[in-house]
């Protein structure tokens, strides 16, 4: 069954294989674009910073350099039920120096577009596993991101030899270059 998290809150991740859904939809848009909203994974050393640049898997690089994370591809419109993009993960495979993956979404062309968080609604993130299929967190973002452009979703993490994920739930304003430039 799965355990829904509130925003702050931890749980173990016993699965090695799972998938990363992220979900969401979309308000009537005033701006007259199309929303694009793009999940990315940062692959993160000890001190929190991107390992390589290809540690950063997104619609441009779709797998790490390890296998043990692999992008499923770049959902361009958000329609639909169910998760809108899909990120594998296999923990058995990932380099030694990778100790944090931090899930973050992104509106492609937000400025441009005049778009933001407080235009989406029902995001979530969730984590099944990838044998049984069963879902073992999810985590709805609650909050009115109205001037953020970006979220930080969760991060998964490595303490004391386990995985966990950590219910994130911050924005920021600016994209996935802002994200680069926090992690580079």
């Amino acid at each position: 069954m799965a355990i829904n998290l509130q925003k702050g809150q931890r749980e173990n991740i016993d699965a090695p294989k799972f998938t990363i859904g992220l979900g969401w939809d979309t308000n009537s848009s005033t701006t007259g674009s199309a929303f694009d909203l793009d999940a990315s994974v940062f692959m993160l050393d000890q001190n929190k910073k991107l390992v390589s640049d290809e540690h950063l898997v997104f619609y441009n690089n779709l797998k790490s350099p390890d296998d043990a994370v692999e992008h499923t591809g770049d959902n361009l419109t958000g329609d639909g039920d169910g998760d809108d993009e899909q990120i594998k993960v296999d923990l058995t495979k990932t380099d030694g120096r990778v100790s944090e993956i931090c899930v973050v979404v992104t509106i492609h062309e937000a400025e441009s577009r005049r778009q933001n968080f407080g235009q989406v609604r029902n995001s979530f993130v969730r984590i099944f596993d990838t044998v049984t299929n069963e879902v073992l967190l999810k985590y709805e973002l609650e909050e009115d991101f109205s001037i953020e452009t970006a979220v930080e979703f969760g991060r998964i993490y490595k303490r004391e030899g386990k995985w966990k994920f950590e219910a994130v739930g911050v924005g920021m304003k600016g994209g996935l270059q802002d994200y680069l430039n926090k992690y580079q």
